[in-house]
């Protein structure tokens, strides 16, 4: 078979969750283990960083990944879905699995696929697995699929298990309240190995903590250590200033760190060694990143509000990883945010299309994703707002509907998958919400729509769906 004969058996031979939803999704890691073990287990063969979480495990995967390829280390890096090609999902220090290599996969294994008959979950994630083993990546990034205990990713003992968050998504497969999302999400906590909670929940916390007991995993809230503040932004990428109690970890020195509130509303940070002398200004200084208050500056490459979400589990993360030996200079976590898309090739997330009218795509998708996404939108000057939305079949859209503005103009789209919520059918559920617009299935042409009716002074937003975002052509 050639590419083209490939992915058509890939993208047709196996149930698809990114096409079909849940005739695709299998509550057993059987089928995982099995293509895994007749490959020669190569999920045993490289080192890795699981991350799972409902809002925040795609951006915080392309960061860990860019940190560790700036750090020179051989990088691996599995996420889902892709946007624009299937060979996205797999890189190596940035670089897409080569298409002949595909080949070579399904070519050395279809008689065994063909049998085991997995979906293509899981499918790809043996391909990664044993792609990774053969070109013997000094660690690599897995990005779970979709909640964590049943995830086909789920096979990995890794270094590290990061949760980024927790919100409702996937209910009908992971729980309908936050503590059994969690539940699931923490299926990734394995024996004795460090997890790290981006995002804490009063809801979920003790679900965390209960399932780190049980593993004997040592467990750390990144937002209780550290605090991300959004600054500016510049030339498309972001300046945040850093305060944190385990600011020690930037200094190679071992400190505590209180954090107090000043009387202006600053962050100020009061530095103490183990033995309870201050810090002096000698040692501040042996890292520039540092200004007098103990707090550090760094420039992220992503511009989404809610990246200060992430923010905290990524640094908190890299904390982890130099306590067991990895060598992340304060250089290379600097180079790695700082030049995240253009290391892994991460689009979709707040990335800006065009300007006059100012377009902007995103691929949040869930109640909490559109909570930041229209946040945001309200921190924009405009003269109109469009919203150029598509959604899925398989999610109560509910919420979302009932959250966006009314005095938006619409224009109702539909990505081609069978997944797809017909456009028509958004409209109308929209209109019991009190929002209307125009029908157009075709993204691309409900884009050109919102552009040929905006002024220059207008803002575009695109989005509603991963899927949506991907077909956008500029993209």
């Amino acid at each position: 078979m050639n590419y083209q004969d490939t992915l058509y058996y890939l993208f047709n031979s196996l149930p698809m969750f990114q096409r079909v939803g849940a005739s695709a999704f299998r509550k057993d890691l059987r089928s995982t283990l099995l293509l895994c073990n007749h490959l020669g287990n190569p999920e045993r063969k490289f080192k890795s960083i699981h991350v799972a979480g409902t809002n925040g495990k795609g951006s915080s995967s392309h960061s860990l990944a860019a940190i560790f390829q700036s750090a020179g280390y051989k990088t691996g890096l599995y996420t889902s879905p892709h946007l624009k090609s299937f060979t996205e999902r797999i890189r190596i220090n940035g670089l897409e699995i080569a298409p002949e290599v595909v080949v070579q996969f399904v070519d050395e294994n279809k008689s065994f696929l063909d049998e085991l008959k997995p979906s293509f979950f899981e499918m790809t994630v043996g391909m990664a697995f044993w792609h990774f083993a053969q070109q013997k990546v000094d660690i690599a990034i897995i990005e779970v699929g979709m909640g964590g205990n049943f995830d086909s990713t789920n096979v990995i003992t890794p270094e590290l298990s990061l949760i980024t968050n927790i919100g409702y998504d996937h209910m009908q497969f992971l729980g309908d309240t936050l503590p059994l999302i969690a539940g699931e999400k923490a299926g990734i906590i394995k024996n004795n190995v460090p997890v790290v909670i981006s995002e804490t929940h009063q809801e979920t916390k003790a679900v965390f903590l209960k399932k780190a007991k049980e593993m004997n995993a040592a467990i750390t809230f990144a937002d209780e250590n550290w605090k991300a503040v959004k600054l500016s932004e510049v030339d498309g990428k972001t300046n945040y200033r850093i305060v944190s109690s385990n600011s020690d970890a930037f200094l190679s020195v071992r400190t505590q760190t209180e954090v107090e509130d000043n009387e202006h509303g600053m962050w100020s940070v009061r530095m103490q060694t183990r033995d309870g002398d201050e810090l002096n200004s000698a040692v501040r200084t042996q890292t520039k990143e540092w200004d007098s208050r103990g707090a550090f500056d760094l420039i992220f490459g992503l511009n989404g509000n809610y990246q200060q979400y992430n923010l905290p589990g990524i640094l908190e993360a890299v904390v982890q990883m130099r306590e067991q030996g990895w060598k992340l200079s304060n250089d290379a976590i600097q180079d790695g945010l700082k030049n995240v898309t253009e290391l892994t090739g991460l689009k979709g997330r707040w990335q800006t299309l065009s300007t006059n009218p100012l377009v902007i795509c995103d691929t949040g998708h869930n109640e909490a994703g559109f909570r930041e996404i229209l946040s945001q939108l309200e921190t924009y000057t405009f003269a109109k707002l469009w919203l150029v939305i598509g959604m899925v079949q398989d999610k109560d859209i509910s919420k979302v509907l009932s959250m966006l503005p009314k005095s938006a103009n619409y224009v109702f789209c539909e990505a081609k998958l069978p997944r797809a919520l017909p456009a028509d059918q958004l409209a109308a559920k929209a209109l019991s919400s009190g929002l209307k617009g125009e029908v157009i299935s075709d993204v691309n042409e409900a884009l050109a729509y919102a552009r040929k009716n905006a002024s220059d002074d207008d803002l575009i937003f695109v989005g509603g769906s991963t899927f949506v975002v991907a077909e956008i052509e500029e993209l």
